[in-house]
């Protein structure tokens, strides 16, 4: 009996030290340094246990080429079950990890899907975190297996802060400044599959307002970072004809990014709506600047709506059309609302040894003149595609 006993109790002690380990999950190594702080912003790799050999020299090279003080991953690292991987890794025709009936063999895909991609972040040697996405959700892992495969890395910091029914994986992350006292603040929200829940926001704004308490009730500058995006990015477009140049069709309606507040690359439409809670949540708590989020993969613009900025990160799915690449956001500690946003694009391949990054350079709008009309038949016919390809996207 005593001997059951003591067996029950260590196994206890195992559990609560686990436990502790996820609910204080340490981020002091996230400082300024000589003033700087530099994130790297990666997105849906979303691949199988057979890896495509430019995803992989994606996230490689884009480490490399910006040496960053932490990495943040928005989402889908590894898919589920989709078809349609046209050769571009070792087992052509096939994507995905999920085997139906057998969650064993789906877990055993997934760790070695992610093993690729968490292993160069590894290597790397920089602090990630890591953001789940909705294909994270498909493959039938757990949050809690999840958080297993994440805790296998030492420069992982992934954990569980929130106390949502739903158990999404949502944390917080400090920077110090050069005095090591709280300069900035990082939010990791798990969108789940398919959004942001009231649980989440209530914690949020409880988490937040105890971060003002702590900071003598001076509010801390943050970004949050999601998956999938808040319906709030559509205010960052406006209603327009089809003959401007940049519009989109959603419904019987074309929209284009709003040249005032907006720019960069975008494929589809998004709609004008009232601020979500969510939104609202920033508002009233006065501490996100910034928020940025995956899911789309050719997506790649950045615009400010009510003193927000907001933006998609390029995906790095081989399998499905590009652009791909990554974001880099430079926080200055001496102006800290003032940072610095860049995309790269990756082009070429290392199948045609030309793989390399291109500096997205983003340009206004132009007045098409009198090939307006070209213009907006143009604009028609590629509006069709839009919708077709969106389909096939939200798959």
């Amino acid at each position: 009996m005593k001997k059951a006993i003591s067996i029950m109790l260590a196994v206890l002690f195992t559990v609560l030290l686990s436990a502790e380990a996820f609910s204080e999950q340490t981020d002091s190594t996230l400082a300024f340094k000589d003033g700087k702080f530099r994130i790297l912003v990666l997105s849906d790799t979303q691949d199988d246990h057979h890896p495509a050999p430019d995803m992989l020299n994606l996230v490689e090279q884009a480490i490399k080429e910006t040496s960053p003080d932490l990495i943040v991953f928005t989402g889908d690292l590894v898919e589920d079950s989709r078809t349609g991987d046209l050769g571009k890794d070792d087992e052509p025709f096939r994507e995905g990890v999920l085997v139906d009936g057998d969650h064993e063999k789906s877990l055993e895909n997934t760790k070695a899907a992610a093993k690729a991609v968490l292993d160069i972040f590894e290597k790397s040697g920089v602090p990630f975190a890591i953001v789940q996405g909705n294909n994270d959700y498909k493959v039938t892992v757990t949050n809690e297996e999840w958080l297993a495969i994440y805790g296998e890395y030492s420069n992982s910091l992934a954990f569980d802060e929130s106390d949502d029914a739903e158990g999404r994986i949502d944390y917080h992350l400090e920077i110090k400044g050069s005095d090591g006292s709280p300069k900035f603040n990082l939010w990791i929200m798990d969108t789940g599959k398919y959004g942001i829940n009231d649980d989440q926001i209530e914690w949020y704004k409880k988490k937040s307002a105890e971060l003002t308490e702590n900071n003598s009730g001076a509010v801390i500058p943050a970004i949050e970072f999601q998956h999938i995006q808040p319906a709030d990015v559509g205010n960052l477009f406006v209603e327009c004809s089809p003959f401007d140049e940049g519009a989109r069709a959603k419904g019987l309606k074309f929209y284009r990014l709003n040249p005032e507040t907006a720019a960069g690359y975008n494929f589809f439409a998004y709609a004008p709506c009232e601020p979500t809670p969510l939104f609202r949540a920033w508002k009233e708590q006065g501490d996100v600047i910034g928020s940025y989020f995956g899911h789309q993969h050719i997506e790649g613009f950045t615009g400010t709506y009510d003193g927000i900025e907001m933006g998609f990160n390029y995906g790095a799915e081989m399998a499905k059309p590009g652009p791909y690449g990554y974001r880099l956001i430079t926080l200055n500690e001496d102006n800290i609302t003032n940072y610095e946003n860049e995309m790269f694009t990756y082009e070429g391949s290392v199948n045609t040894g030309n793989a390399h990054f291109k500096k997205q350079i983003d340009t206004p709008y132009e007045d098409a003149g009198s090939l307006k009309y070209i213009t907006g038949i143009g604009n028609f016919a590629w509006s069709m595609i839009t919708v077709i390809i969106d389909f096939f996207v939200s798959m």
